[in-house]
């Protein structure tokens, strides 16, 4: 298994967070339900899963891009995972655009087309004309995208802000960074995420009691 992490303290922390049905006492005025049930927050897997996994990932992260295939693979086969996105643009220019382009492709319908075709890009500081052909490829309407990062500027750039303060009020370090159900997570591989999965589910159940 490759490199993983659950950040020290901040499973329990968030376990107890869980339990009082708030975030612990941080600067930013976050609220759990802030953080699962923003409207405007892209979304996959299914939507009545029985467990949440909330991804914080940039375009230009190496490890979000290698760890991708496996968590869309987890929650695929899993088939009872909701998964959160939360395009939070913390390493280059080129992870803003990136982020704004994805999130502009959700008024078409088709952020995780977006989204995939994104980190499916090698290298850093991809290009924004990489980007756009990588998304036209993809099957994107590029015109209709390019509309929609004039016409919803104003709902994409609060969306950004609003990962960027829950990433904040986490103490979230980097990307990737994956809630899964109590628990906070670092890079995983495809068994990493069924491991972090199952513990996630088996505290849930013990929380439940």
């Amino acid at each position: 298994m490759q490199r993983r992490t659950f950040l020290a303290g901040a499973g329990t922390a968030l376990a107890a967070a869980i339990g009082m049905g708030s975030l612990p006492a941080l600067a930013a005025e976050v609220s759990l339900d802030d953080l699962l049930h923003d409207p405007a927050a892209p979304e996959g897997g299914n939507p009545k899963g029985d467990l949440t996994i909330v991804s914080f990932s940039d375009y230009n992260c190496p490890f979000c891009k290698k760890a991708e295939p496996d968590l869309a693979r987890a929650v695929r086969e899993d088939g009872n995972i909701r998964l959160v996105y939360k395009d939070w643009p913390i390493l280059s220019q080129a992870s803003v655009y990136g982020a704004r382009m994805a999130l502009a492709a959700h008024y078409q319908g088709a952020y995780e087309r977006a989204h995939h075709a994104l980190m499916s890009i090698s290298g850093r500081a991809v290009s924004q004309e990489d980007m756009e052909k990588a998304l036209a490829a993809a099957g994107i309407d590029i015109p209709r995208l390019n509309t929609d990062l004039e016409t919803r500027k104003k709902e994409i750039t609060e969306l950004l802000a609003r990962n960027m303060d829950q990433a904040d009020a986490l103490g979230l370090q980097g990307t990737p960074t994956y809630l899964i159900g109590p628990l906070l997570a670092s890079t995983l591989d495809y068994d990493g995420f069924r491991e972090a999965i199952a513990e996630a589910r088996s505290r849930q159940a013990g929380d439940a009691q």
